[in-house]
Order: C-alpha cells, then sequence, then structure tokens
C-alpha cells in the first residue's frame, strides 16, 4: 500500500523569530519512503537539522517577518495491515528492563506519576499483568474522556484529563501513559500520522495524531487509547516522554497559526 502523508503549516509573526519544527517522518520508517520528505519553507530560509536526545529529526530556522509556510509531503510503503496485536507479550521485570527504557518509567511534565499512582493500582493492579493490562488501561481511558477538539489546552496533565474527563488525542495518551508508568510498565509519548483508511465514509478532516508505544515482551508496541482500535497508515514522526519533549513545532516568540492542512490518504498503485 503506498499513502500519502505531508502536511502545510501558515504562521505569521510580527517578527523575525526563532523556529523549531519536528515534522519529518521518523528514522524508523527511511526505508519505506518513495522520496526524501524535506521541509520547504516559504519564503525560504537556511535550514539546519538535528537529531534530539530521542533521536527524532529536527529542523531549525528562523522565520521572517510576515506569513512563513512550513511544508513536507512523501509517499510511505506500508504493509496495510493495520497495529499488530501481540496479546501473549508480558511484562518485563525493573530489575531486567533494559536501561535505555527506564526513562520511560518515570513521572514527566504532562505525566504525574506521584499523583496518579494509587489511582492506578486501584484501578488495575488487580489485573494479570501483560498486554491484557494495558489494553484494559486503554479501554477505561477510551471511555473516561470525551473527545472535542474545544476542549484543547496546552496545559492539560494527565491527571487533569483524569479529573476533567474530556481531552483531545494528546490527553488520552498521556494519561494512559501515566497509568502505564504508575504499574511498573515502560511507556513513551508518540505522534504522527494516522489515516481513516479502510473506515466509512465520511472521513473527518486531516490532522496530526498521538498514541503510546508501551515496552512488553522484550520491545516496544503500539497502542491508541483515543482510537482504541487497529489502524492502517500509522506513520511515525516523534517520541518522547511526553508532549513537551516532541512539539511538532517551537517558536520562540509571538506569531499566529492561520492555516493548517495534514494529508494522509492512500496513494494509486504504481
Amino acid at each position: 500500500m503506498r499513502i500519502l502523508v505531508g502536511c502545510e503549516m501558515t504562521y505569521e509573526f510580527p517578527q523575525p523569530t526563532p523556529v523549531i519544527a519536528t515534522l519529518n517522518v521518523h528514522a524508523s520508517r527511511f526505508s519505506d519512503l518513495e522520496r526524501p520528505d524535506y521541509l520547504i519553507t516559504t519564503p525560504a530560509v537556511p535550514v539546519q537539522g538535528y537529531r534530539d536526545s530521542f533521536g527524532n529529526w529536527c529542523s531549525r530556522m528562523v522565520a521572517p517577518a510576515g506569513r512563513f509556510k512550513l511544508r513536507t509531503d512523501t509517499i510511505v510503503r506500508d504493509p496495510g495491515g493495520g497495529d499488530p496485536e501481540v496479546s501473549n507479550a508480558g511484562e518485563t521485570a525493573i530489575e531486567t528492563l533494559p536501561s535505555d527504557t527506564v526513562l520511560f518509567l518515570l513521572g514527566s511534565r504532562y505525566c504525574e506519576t506521584d499523583r496518579l499512582s494509587s489511582i492506578a493500582w486501584d484501578l488495575f493492579g488487580h489485573l494479570p499483568p501483560g498486554w491484557g493490562r494495558v489494553q484494559a488501561i486503554c479501554d477505561y481511558v477510551h471511555d473516561r474522556i470525551t473527545f472535542g477538539y474545544e476542549h484543547a489546552r496546552a496545559t492539560r496533565t494527565a491527571f487533569d484529563a483524569f479529573e476533567e474527563q474530556r481531552g483531545v488525542c494528546r490527553d488520552y495518551a498521556h494519561l494512559a501513559i501515566a497509568f502505564c508508568r504508575c504499574l511498573n510498565i515502560p511507556a513513551r509519548y508518540c505522534n504522527g500520522y494516522v489515516s481513516d483508511i479502510g473506515l466509512p465514509l465520511p472521513h473527518a478532516p486531516g490532522d496530526f495524531a498521538a498514541w503510546m508505544e508501551v515496552f512488553l515482551g522484550g520491545r516496544w508496541h503500539t497502542f491508541d487509547p483515543r482510537n482504541n482500535s487497529s489502524r492502517i497508515g500509522r506513520i511515525l514522526i516523534a517520541y518522547g516522554r511526553d508532549a513537551a519533549d516532541v512539539p511538532l513545532t517551537l517558536t520562540f516568540g509571538p506569531n499566529e497559526l492561520v492555516a493548517f492542512h495534514v494529508t494522509t490518504e492512500e496513494a494509486p498503485p504504481i
């Protein structure tokens, strides 16, 4: 399956402003790209690329005053089978976890394990460890939170989402991640493209999405508490501890996002 992915973001800046953009497909999918997903700016400005501490590809630039556009697109070859389920994947004892997973047991800016620990153990501590317990967390979060773009708030934490019972996909991910970490299961925050391929029409306007990866059975697995179902065309852009680590754009000054368009759709076969 060929999947066209891309985005176009248009800003208005009152003055020259440094920007960091994390909009390129993650290195784990590079071999699936039919062409490089170069980040194009209008007007053209010098762009410096680097990898952050998690290995995500980031681009630094200075946006000029006035209207400034960021655009990227590519075609990704995808098996088209959706998110795999490995129901027998078990949890790993803390003392035998790989060292690079331990970071994802800790509390972070949006995932307050200290405030949610007793709640997590009361809700899920009695369940058999492993895939089923993580899925139970996703089921609970999916049912507890009401989705709506009108509920979006940049400062909402996992505990806030638990109490307010509303939010957007990042809030679902933060709460599920926090519950997993409270139960000593490494979990990390992911963002990227998720398509509506295979779902009934009409499809909602394109948007970026957030989900989580959980370390079970010796490797990372995808769970999506917002949709709580397998999706075709999930294309990772970046992962980190939570949304604070992987903003799609980070702007160091006042600005207005005046246009935003995301594409994730099946491309015709060659």
